[in-house]
């Protein structure tokens, strides 16, 4: 598949792994999302998305939540390995396009780098 792929070893899809991340986990907040990361002692780097009803219609939460996937399955590699990160949608994320959400969660992860804390 090569390193562009999102493996499903790489989802977050246990209801008891978002809980835990959720009591656990350091935050982050921009405009549209609030991200939740921890390390995980597992070597890789998993992604889980939320995205309630305040965001939109099923379309608009799907599309963000495609949008969030894509993010991560073109830039993992500048992610560190290790961590698992919820990213959650904020009530105005439902009206962003791609390069928007792009932008956001590059920010997020440039100053994470930058800091050393994720």
């Amino acid at each position: 598949m090569g390193s562009f792929s999102f493996l499903k070893k790489e989802r977050l899809l246990n209801r008891k792994d978002f809980v835990n991340l959720n009591r656990l986990g350091k935050r982050y907040h921009t405009a549209h999302f609030s991200i939740i990361f921890r390390k995980n002692g597992l070597g890789i780097t998993r992604l889980g998305i939320t995205a309630s009803k305040k965001i939109g219609n099923s379309v608009k939460r799907n599309g963000i939540k495609r949008f969030i996937r894509e993010f991560f399955r073109c830039h993992k590699t500048h992610f560190p390995h290790g961590y698992d990160i919820v990213v959650a949608a904020k009530k105005g994320a439902g009206n962003l396009d791609f390069w928007s959400v792009a932008e956001e969660l590059g920010q997020f992860v440039q100053n994470k780098k930058s800091h050393g804390s994720l």
